[in-house]
């Protein structure tokens, strides 16, 4: 019998450490398509604290939807834990999100009223619930294709996202986006004879929606409505101001067709740093000139200030310090002689300069040494003559009238290769072109004029 037909399958085990995030903020188990995005999972950091009881637990369902039952049974529960929830009517499915005392608070940042009536917990979830569960699920989609052709043939403005199925399959949940108020009376009626079940309508958000579906925003990363962020913030103009952010509605606006989430990340970062800064509508009275609000840095609490009110003219950059010090000159009655400081020519030094010239680009480049020449040794004041005129040095002749030795010594060599290879010696007048060309740029002594001038090819002697 073959080994690998005993090989049994490990079950897959509905725990809150089975379940791992992806960048998109979905989950890797079984529990990806059934409560939606991971981003509204949390971690129950006291877990493991004694006396860690409470009665409420928090249900998570599809998309965003969450609710909070009560187990009046004392039913053993963890995070991960598939549970039957009242519902109205019948009964729903979904899976534990959080137990203990952190539900309280939980209760607490979704505004939840203390005269909330609490539906109930009925039990685990059994494998009977589980299959009329995912009997129901397999039928949203179909659900709401026919639904959308159900509101255009009505003639109503509105866009059906996605349909959710009660656990029991008798009731469903249609969310819809629209930009104006729907009339959706006559929908409802259609679509509970169509289906044969309860129909509830819900509208949700642009935001909601593309959080729900998902994408890369241009920043290159996983939409933050789909991977972390489980509540929403209204955003205005005046954060993308603060920011000095340029109004335009194409890079303002999301893959939502709304102003992106982001830039309320760190407008309150802003905010604190330009009420440390002067105000706009205050200039600074010189006696050259009048220095108007042009732009700010708030971050590196630097201000420009123009000669024109709307150009940049004679522009010059002060940090907070300095402005307040001469609007303060300028409630007394005094002006400075310009905004401009003492110093404006030099660039101020840095306190982090590279001093030793690290961050140069040629520093692992190999200097190149000036290669000094053997005859320049012998060739006397005439070679560092030749050399500080950058001019190449000329060999001088030694006592006895010839060549320099080194050179000599060459010329030697030369000649007992050629008589090797069986050719003739010539004469020590007869020179080849090259070397009469060298002769010539060798330095020679002034000749004296007479009887006692030398022949050619000697030099006279000392």
């Amino acid at each position: 019998m073959d080994e690998n037909n005993n090989i049994q399958q490990a079950p897959v085990v509905e725990g809150a450490d089975s379940c791992v995030k992806c960048d998109a903020g979905t989950c890797s188990c079984a529990c990806g398509n059934d409560v939606g995005r991971c981003n509204l999972t949390s971690t129950n950091w006291l877990d493991d604290v004694p006396d860690n009881e409470f009665e409420i637990v928090e249900v998570l369902f599809k998309n965003t939807r969450r609710g909070f039952y009560r187990n009046t049974a004392r039913i053993p529960l963890k995070q991960g834990d598939w549970v039957a929830v009242e519902a109205n009517p019948g009964h729903d499915i979904g899976r534990v999100g959080l137990t203990g005392r952190l539900v309280k608070n939980q209760m607490k940042r979704v505004n939840l009223r203390k005269d909330t009536e609490f539906l109930r917990v009925f039990r685990r979830a059994k494998p009977a619930d589980m299959e009329r569960y995912e009997q129901a699920k397999a039928r949203e989609e179909d659900t709401m294709i026919r639904s959308r052709k159900i509101a255009v043939d009505l003639g109503l403005k509105m866009k059906i996202g996605d349909v959710e199925y009660q656990g029991d399959g008798n009731k469903a949940i249609f969310y819809y986006i629209a930009d104006e108020r729907v009339d959706f009376r006559q929908l409802i009626k259609v679509l509970a004879d169509v289906f044969k079940i309860r129909v509830e309508m819900k509208q949700i958000g642009a935001r909601q929606e593309a959080g729900r579906i998902g994408g890369i925003g241009p920043c290159g990363r996983p939409l933050c409505c789909a991977t972390w962020m489980s509540g929403f913030v209204s955003v205005s103009t005046s954060a993308a101001r603060f920011q000095d952010i340029s109004l335009n509605p194409q890079n303002l606006a999301g893959q939502c067709a709304k102003l992106k989430c982001c830039i309320n990340f760190e407008v309150n970062t802003y905010v604190e740093a330009i009420r440390q800064l002067p105000a706009k509508d205050v200039h600074l009275e010189t006696k050259d000139a009048t220095y108007y609000y042009f732009k700010a840095d708030a971050l590196k609490r630097e201000i420009t200030y123009s000669t024109e009110r709307n150009s940049p003219v004679n522009t010059v950059t002060l940090t907070a310090a300095q402005a307040f010090e001469v609007i303060a000159l300028n409630k007394n009655g005094v002006k400075p002689d310009s905004l401009k400081p003492e110093d404006d020519s030099k660039a101020a030094s840095s306190p982090f300069g590279d001093l030793l010239n690290q961050d140069a680009i040629n520093r692992f480049d190999k200097k190149k040494k000036k290669k000094k020449k053997k005859g320049d040794r012998g060739a006397g004041g005439n070679a560092n003559n030749a050399n500080n005129k950058g001019e190449k040095p000329h060999h001088a002749e030694n006592d006895n009238g010839g060549a320099n030795p080194e050179r000599k010594q060459r010329q030697g060599k030369s000649k007992a290769k050629h008589q090797q290879q069986g050719g003739e010696q010539q004469p020590r007048g007869d020179k080849p072109k090259r070397q009469d060309k060298l002769q010539l740029k060798t330095f020679k002594p002034r000749q004296p004029k007479g009887d006692n001038a030398p022949k050619n090819g000697e030099t006279q002697a000392k």
